[in-house]
């Protein structure tokens, strides 16, 4: 297994990390996640770190190496502190609640819109305009944003609609009239 270019990751407390046949298994206060490492990617483990090695240099394997670095840091990440997407919503009118098991969202539509919540995500909403995503998976706490912030994304004229806390929209000027 190569060496180069390897950036150790180190274990925060509580946080344990078991490898068997690729399976990479990782446990925290907050949860498990598991991840099976693509063929030609090992693992090792020595004194609280933990390092993502490749069996050879073809260009397939040299990319899976930092993806599969990245995914197991994550992992790490997300069980010991968790992942939070703010989001905001912006308009007359517009709001949102959770009801049961999933995000109600009034939208300025005909219809409401409900949007199901998935196993492993808490969706609090503060206020009517506040929607904070928490989860110990990256991919499903960014996915889940992004699929409420599909709904109306952020215009140019008023700056209505769903977006990320802090998220710059750029404004346009509207129409001029004339003489």
């Amino acid at each position: 297994m190569s060496r180069v270019g390897l950036k150790s990751i180190t274990l925060p407390e509580k946080v344990t990390v078991t490898e068997a046949n690729g399976l990479v298994v990782v446990e925290g206060p907050k949860g498990k996640l598991d991840f099976q490492l693509p063929e030609g990617i090992g693992f090792s483990q020595e004194e609280g770190e933990v390092t993502i090695t490749r069996a050879n240099e073809s260009r397939q394997v040299r990319a899976l190496h930092g993806t599969a670095r990245s995914l197991v840091n994550n992992m790490i990440i997300g069980v010991s502190t968790g992942y939070v997407k703010d989001l905001e919503i912006i308009g007359v009118g517009f709001r949102a609640k959770v009801a049961g098991k999933a995000l109600d969202l009034s939208l300025g539509k005909s219809h409401p819109i409900l949007h199901p919540i998935p196993e492993g995500l808490t969706v609090t909403v503060d206020g009517t305009t506040k929607v904070k995503v928490e989860g110990i998976d990256k991919q499903e706490v960014g996915q889940f944003a992004a699929e409420v912030r599909a709904y109306y994304k952020p215009e140019p004229y008023k700056g209505k609609g769903i977006r990320y806390v802090g998220e710059y929209v750029r404004r346009k000027a509207g129409k001029s009239v004339g003489k």
